[in-house]
C-alpha cells in the first residue's frame, strides 16, 4: 500500500515569520501557488493560504508590510509520511482541506494535495470522495 510518503510533494516554497503578507504573495505566485508552510527551525507553526491573504488580509485592510502571524492559519492538522492515501484523503474530507502538510517526528517535510492523490491511481476513488465532501460542504449553493 502507498503512503502520503510516496506521492507528497518535497520540494515545498515556504515562508518564515520573518516574512510578511506581500512577501507571501509574491512566494505564492512565483511558486504558482495557494498555499505557503510558515516555517521555523524546520517546525511546522502555521499555514498561508490564499484565502487567509483576502480574508485576514485585504478585507481587514492590512498593508502588505503586515506580520505572517496576522495572517496564517495555525489550526492545522499535520499528519505523518508514513500516513495511508486513503486515510489522508479522508482527514482531507473531514477537515475540509484540499492540502495536508507532512511532518515527520515534528519536522516539516512535505505537503500532500488532492491532486496528488487524484492522479495516483490507487486513490482516484479516495480522492474523488474527498474532494466531493470538500466541495459539497465549502460551497452548499453549488455557486462559486
Amino acid at each position: 500500500m502507498k503512503t502520503v510518503k510516496d506521492i507528497m510533494t518535497k520540494d515545498c516554497a515556504t515562508v518564515t515569520t520573518k516574512d510578511n503578507v506581500y512577501e507571501i504573495a509574491v512566494k505564492m505566485k512565483q511558486f504558482d501557488t495557494g498555499f505557503i508552510p510558515v516555517v521555523e527551525n524546520n517546525k511546522l507553526i502555521g499555514v498561508v493560504t490564499d484565502r487567509d491573504i483576502v480574508i485576514r488580509g485585504l478585507a481587514e485592510k492590512r498593508e502588505g508590510s503586515a506580520k505572517v502571524e496576522l495572517v496564517m492559519t495555525t489550526d492545522i492538522q499535520c499528519i505523518e509520511p508514513s500516513t495511508s492515501m486513503e486515510e489522508a484523503a479522508k482527514l482531507m474530507a473531514q477537515h475540509q482541506v484540499r492540502r495536508l502538510p507532512v511532518c515527520d517526528n515534528g519536522n516539516f517535510v512535505g505537503v500532500v494535495s488532492i491532486g496528488d492523490l487524484a492522479v495516483n491511481n490507487n486513490s482516484d476513488e479516495a480522492a474523488g470522495r474527498a474532494l466531493s465532501s470538500i466541495s459539497v460542504n465549502q460551497n452548499p449553493s453549488g455557486l462559486g
